[in-house]
């Protein structure tokens, strides 16, 4: 059985790179906003009003449905929640 390695989870069961790369910028996003909703304390809904998305937006969110979510609109979620988010591009290794 040949044993692979790979860097993330996403380089594992995703098709593509591009895919992959898709998938880890989406969920530090989920967790970051995730982690700010815990750590203010908001309840859903506040976040919901905070974040310009509905209750059942926000519970899909803290669920982890990642396949729900578009990049630009946790972009959009994490900027109006007050987060900072920067970008880094690097050359492939």
């Amino acid at each position: 059985m040949n044993k692979q390695r790979f860097t993330s989870v996403w380089d594992a069961i995703e098709d593509t790179p591009e895919q992959a790369v898709n998938m880890k910028l989406r969920s530090e996003l989920m967790l970051a906003l995730k982690d700010h909703i815990a750590r203010t304390g908001m309840s859903q809904a506040q976040a919901a009003g905070l974040f310009g998305v509905t209750q059942p937006r926000v519970s899909d969110l803290i669920r982890g449905k990642i396949n729900l979510f578009a990049l630009d609109a946790l972009v959009n979620m994490a900027t109006a929640a007050g987060l900072r988010i920067e970008m880094r591009v690097l050359e492939a290794a």
